[in-house]
């Protein structure tokens, strides 16, 4: 079952009106001052004179897209692997959506049906209808492992293996993710197949939450979708993506959230939303399920990124 507050139906009268009480009773998450967030962008600042040095380094070449894998030098100096595919029979240049994962996964997840975040079902939509995308590792995830001694986000606590060192925080992780997706436009966008002017984003959870940092640096993206992104907590400092709530300003957001899931509170959330987000080009849309949307999902980002990245 979803709710949306697009959808207005006899049916869903009360439960729109039920849900809008009950935002107006709970208190948002709090924020900090327009001002210290200004004083935060330059966190995701990198070194443009670094060199991209990207390059091609695998085809697939299908009967109906073309996927690449490719890699450039990211913000910290590593190589930042990523698939593009394209749909052949598309105009060209194609508009762009950026494919984002969320933690312990990787960029293959946008290529199989049916996982956490209905990953290849999302990708396939997006290729039917012309569009191509672009998903990367995130800093220290998938093949990127190797910034981590190659142990997995998510570390087995071996107690006869040697301690662990210079491991990423989750901020250093989303921080370097947001800066190499800049660098990974830079090296994108200048090929003649890509439309630079129409950049759009599906975030997944992490993918999710990144997406406020990315749109608060990134005047290139044009339309987000962020699904099940947890707003808050001590851990995430200085990277909570509430506090980034102040760059939506007037990029179309829309936010795809499980009421069952228990990494955020329904109604703080909700509240959260219609103090800081809501605007003529957002949306907030909830479903009867946890922090796996399913599928169910897809028609609505679709749909979003179809109506703002025309």
């Amino acid at each position: 079952m979803m709710i949306g507050y697009r959808v207005f139906v006899p049916a869903l009268a009360m439960a729109i009106l039920a849900i809008g009480a009950a935002a107006q009773e709970a208190a948002p998450y709090p924020r900090i001052s327009e001002e210290a967030f200004q004083a935060r962008l330059p966190f995701f600042d990198s070194n443009s004179s670094m060199p991209l040095e990207g390059r091609i380094v695998r085809e697939w070449d299908g009967d109906e897209t073309l996927r690449q894998k490719f890699v450039f030098r990211g913000a910290q100096g590593f190589i930042v692997p990523g698939y593009v595919e394209l749909p052949k029979n598309a105009p060209k240049p194609c508009p762009l959506v950026l494919l984002l994962h969320g933690w312990s996964g990787n960029k293959d997840g946008w290529w199989e049906d049916g996982n956490i975040m209905s990953g290849g079902n999302m990708r396939k939509a997006l290729l039917g209808a012309g569009y191509a995308v672009m998903a990367l590792d995130a800093a220290t995830h998938g093949e990127r492992s190797n910034e981590i001694d190659y142990q997995h986000v998510n570390a087995f606590n071996d107690l006869n293996a040697p301690g662990k060192v210079n491991y990423f925080t989750f901020a250093e992780i989303s921080i370097q993710t947001v800066k190499d997706y800049r660098r990974g436009l830079d090296y994108i966008t200048q090929r003649d197949d890509i439309d630079a002017n129409r950049i759009g984003l599906v975030g997944y959870s992490m993918g999710g939450m990144d997406a406020f940092f990315l749109i608060s640096v990134e005047p290139r993206i044009k339309a987000v979708v962020a699904c099940v992104p947890p707003l808050i907590n001590d851990s995430y400092n200085p990277a909570s993506p509430v506090d980034y709530t102040w760059g939506v300003g007037d990029t179309p957001f829309l936010m795809l959230m499980g009421s069952q899931d228990d990494m955020y509170d329904k109604a703080t959330m909700d509240a959260t939303y219609h103090a800081y987000i809501k605007g003529p080009n957002t949306n907030i849309i909830w479903y009867d399920q946890g922090h796996k949307l399913t599928e169910a999902y897809v028609p609505d980002a679709l749909a979003w990124i179809e109506q703002y990245l025309k």
